[in-house]
């Protein structure tokens, strides 16, 4: 099968290449490490929202019920005051329905780690174009204009939009700044190889996420040099501060990678050695340096 790729990016950047009919994603991490992530195409996408609709439609099915049984057990009163209050009650209804539509995607998708169980079945994951994780704001924009994209009818507009892009994203994507992605944890690690830049995760030393113990039997602290550690510019804690937000998404062997290469990083600017032992101890103690911490890592 012919492929093609790009490469040159950094920071934040990202390329896309194409093997057969998937499109392969490669996002630079701030860490200065490759993601790569297989761009969902519009099948996918579209029985995952299939069985997220089904889930409202029975909500809503639920909730038709109820407002039948109300309604018939509700005293019949020819009152114009009455008929008022049942018309706001509608507007009500309406609104309350329009935000449980946006409310399940945006909040399963910012708080379920990009996900809604229809995306969950299908093993797609929302994501940032930077590879992070959405926050609830760009959850609610992407889903806000979920209701243009559905335009006039069966996302026929979102269906449009995906195809004019090889990024398959919908209007809502483009507002929000965030793609769709095929989960692939268990069939391959989150860096792959792309070319010469790349770090291959499985040449990596094998590394202890233990502590590293004192002879009473306690965490050690790593502690630098005071003019070592101002060296370093806020961007550079930053850049801690992100692999350390990350590191629970993160298999083992992928996150003691990204560790080992961001601390190496740091040590060159320090013009320190890196300690021995677990390298995320050394980014914890940088960090608190930064800070002006005087805790002890224990």
């Amino acid at each position: 099968m012919a492929s093609f790729e790009q490469s040159g990016f950094s920071g934040d950047q990202q390329g896309l290449a194409q093997n057969g009919l998937a499109q392969q994603l490669y996002i630079d991490t701030p860490e200065q490490v490759e993601l790569q992530f297989v761009v969902a195409g519009i099948g996918s996408r579209f029985f995952a929202v299939v069985l997220d609709n089904l889930i409202v439609f029975v909500v809503f099915v639920v909730e038709f019920l109820l407002m039948l049984w109300v309604a018939s057990s509700a005293p019949k009163v020819d009152n114009p005051q009455i008929d008022t209050a049942g018309k706001w009650f509608i507007a009500i209804i309406i609104f309350l329905n329009f935000c449980l539509v946006t409310g399940y995607f945006a909040l399963f998708e910012a708080y379920w780690h990009g996900q809604t169980p229809g995306k969950r079945v299908m093993k797609l994951r929302v994501i940032k174009d930077s590879g992070r994780q959405i926050t609830l704001f760009e959850a609610l924009a992407r889903n806000l204009l979920r209701i243009v994209d559905y335009m006039p009818a069966l996302y026929v507009a979102g269906v449009i939009t995906m195809l004019c892009n090889k990024q398959n994203k919908r209007l809502g994507d483009f507002a929000a700044g965030t793609i769709v992605v095929h989960e692939q944890r268990e069939e391959q690690p989150l860096l792959a190889h792309h070319g010469a830049r790349s770090l291959f995760v499985k040449e990596m030393p094998q590394l202890d996420i233990t502590r590293e113990m004192d002879w009473r039997g306690r965490a050690a602290p790593t502690v630098f040099a005071a003019d070592a550690v101002a060296k370093l510019k806020p961007a550079d804690l930053v850049v801690i501060d992100t692999f350390f937000a990350r590191a629970l998404d993160l298999s083992l062997e992928v996150r003691a990678a990204m560790a080992l290469r961001i601390a190496q990083q740091m040590t060159a600017k320090m013009g320190v050695a890196l300690p021995e032992g677990n390298p995320e101890r050394a980014l914890e103690a940088m960090a608190t340096a930064m800070r002006g911490g005087a805790r002890s890592f224990s």
